[in-house]
């Protein structure tokens, strides 16, 4: 090595952030592995790179003892002595072993570890830009699909979306571009793993950030989610602006802003329902678009009954109860989803039967349920 690779070192510093000092340490470890490979040295000895010329010096060490046993790692006092007389047990003796063709080695190796800290250095920059990313979104560009997992190019590195990931029935095409959010970002020895998805509920939350300014400035706050990607989503929001309509907020005028959302997620739709603190409330707006004739909480169940006008039953269930389902897991409560005319056999059943009080049957404060938000099962009686 010389003068110029060390100013070259220098250049890497100043361009790539990665010191002149670590780089010199690991070709310095790097060339004690080369000299043991390539001269069959079983010595210990250290090598020592110049900061300022780059010459490279080999030295044999040797730990002083009073009786020798391994004339390969000890030297005795004696001799130790008789090259230093202040060296004393436990010292070790320096010798300097550099091969005469050391220096074409040293320089493979040289350059052999600075391209692979080059990498790793290039490699720990894009873990940490895209670590600090996790849980939001980003635009790529579909670059190929292997076995079902798409791969998608984000410019300095690839995602990978998922066959689990993907929405139901949408196709990537090479050249596509399209948003995912970014679930999870691992170090590997190859470099960062990026996962993405583009059915996970913070898809929309984030979706919902970058199209609806008062929800990015906090005025309007989305309060929870509950999707099944590439069919339907329902989301609550509210503000605590009595000035401002957090539904029209997020649906914009003439619904431009949903609407951008809906095309993103290539025609899924969505549901904006406002919170609300009571629970009777929340879930009879979270069955929407059906109509609620009444509402009956059970607080400690934490479940409701509901009940629907007749030719409302199947819009509130919704398809293979969907519906049901979205408003269970938007509310947190399980919900029981009854027709008036099947509410009416049942009060008359509980009244001849005397099996529950007829005022606790329609107390306006307890409720309602069907689905359960925790197992997702539909327990709809139809």
């Amino acid at each position: 090595m010389n003068i110029e690779f060390m100013e070259a070192l220098e250049q890497i510093q100043q361009d790539k952030g990665i010191s002149k000092d670590v780089l010199i340490e690991a070709i310095e470890a790097a060339l004690i592995s080369s000299y043991k490979r390539n001269f069959g040295s079983t010595h210990q000895v250290r090598v020592e790179v110049s900061r300022d010329s780059g010459a490279v010096h080999v030295y044999g060490q040797k730990r002083v003892v009073n009786e020798v046993d391994d004339d390969t790692q000890e030297i005795s006092l004696e001799e130790a002595k008789a090259t230093d007389p202040r060296y004393e047990i436990g010292d070790v003796v320096e010798r300097e072993v550099t091969p005469r063709d050391f220096g074409r080695i040293a320089a493979q190796t040289a350059k052999q570890v600075v391209v692979q800290r080059i990498r790793e250095a290039e490699r720990g920059v894009v873990f940490e830009e895209y670590i600090s990313r996790e849980s939001d979104i980003i635009a790529g560009v579909v670059a190929r699909a292997v076995r079902g997992t798409i791969l998608i190019n984000l410019g300095k590195t690839e995602a990978i979306l998922g066959h689990n990931e993907q929405m139901p029935g949408e196709n990537y095409h090479t050249g596509d571009r399209i948003k995912t959010y970014i679930v999870e970002v691992k170090k590997t020895t190859k470099g960062p793993q990026i996962l993405v998805s583009r059915t996970h509920p913070g898809l929309i939350k984030r979706l919902f950030e970058l199209e609806v300014p008062e929800i990015h400035d906090g005025i309007v706050e989305i309060k929870s989610i509950s999707r099944e990607a590439g069919y339907r989503t329902k989301i609550a929001v509210d503000t605590k602006d009595p000035n401002v309509d957090p539904v029209g907020a997020c649906v914009g005028q003439k619904g431009v802003r949903v609407q951008a959302i809906v095309n993103e997620l290539r025609g899924e739709k969505i549901d904006i329902i406002r919170y609300s603190d009571s629970p009777k409330e929340f879930i009879t707006s979270a069955l929407s678009p059906a109509k609620v004739s009444q509402t009956y909480v059970y607080e400690d169940t934490k479940s409701a009954r509901v009940v629907v006008p007749d030719y409302q039953l199947s819009l509130a269930i919704g398809k293979e109860g969907q519906n049901a389902r979205l408003a269970a897991k938007l509310t947190g409560w399980k919900i029981d989803i009854k027709s008036e005319s099947q509410m009416a056999e049942l009060e008359s059943a509980q009244a001849n039967t005397g099996a529950i009080d007829e005022e606790q049957v329609h107390s306006a404060d307890e409720t309602i349920v069907m689905t359960d938000p925790e197992t997702d099962l539909d327990t709809t009686e139809e």
